[in-house]
């Protein structure tokens, strides 16, 4: 595992991507403590792996300002907005469905907020423990669509053909019958900014 995440990490040196390896979640929730400061802005995506992490809790209980769009006292238009603003945050965090061995990271959106930030926030923090990697793009592609997104589905109960066995039926899974999630996919396969992205790679499973 040392040896691949290394070579992840030299791999991205030279598409702008800044790669950084942790023995644990702990360690992990550690290092984006230390890179963000305490009066910057945070937002960031739905993700069991930041969820597991606790780091949006932290970061709001030390004092960050969080554009958190999942409080239960918001309307949809108001999440609508957070998330709009969570993008123009200073730091956005948010976990990659897949990573691929040549470097690709694959995010799917629902809603298009992960994508946008993922894409375009001014600074942006991935996490990946290491039950996302896979061998190459397809791979990766295949695990987001066919294992992470019907467990996300599952998780806040949305109404799609992938619910109930976990088959991809993309070609019905179509509005208004159901509540399609594999809206929008983003492939990132450099940034064109340097340190604009890092990557923590935790050498245990986190999320889906």
């Amino acid at each position: 595992m040392e040896a691949m995440f290394e070579e992840l990490i030299r791999l991205w040196k030279k598409r702008n991507i800044a790669g950084f390896s942790c023995a644990d979640r702990e360690s992990a929730r550690q290092k984006i403590l230390e890179m963000i400061p305490q009066n910057a802005t945070i937002g960031f995506s739905g993700s069991v792996t930041l969820d597991e992490l606790g780091i949006i809790r932290e970061l709001a209980s030390r004092g960050n300002q969080v554009f958190n769009p999942y409080l239960e006292s918001l309307s949809r238009e108001e999440g609508l907005e957070v998330r709009r603003r969570a993008t123009q945050a200073d730091y956005y965090l948010a976990s990659a469905n897949a990573v691929s061995q040549k470097g690709e990271l694959v995010f799917f959106s629902g809603l298009g907020n992960r994508t946008a930030g993922v894409a375009y926030a001014k600074n942006l923090i991935v996490v990946c423990g290491i039950n996302k990697l896979t061998p190459d793009l397809d791979s990766a592609l295949k695990r987001a669509r066919e294992y992470a997104t019907p467990l996300n589905c599952k998780r806040l109960k949305w109404n799609t053909p992938c619910l109930a066995d976990g088959i991809c039926r993309k070609e019905i899974c179509l509005f208004p019958e159901y509540r399609r999630m594999c809206c929008q996919i983003l492939i990132l396969e450099a940034d064109a900014l340097p340190d604009r992205m890092k990557v923590l790679l935790v050498e245990e499973s986190l999320g889906f």
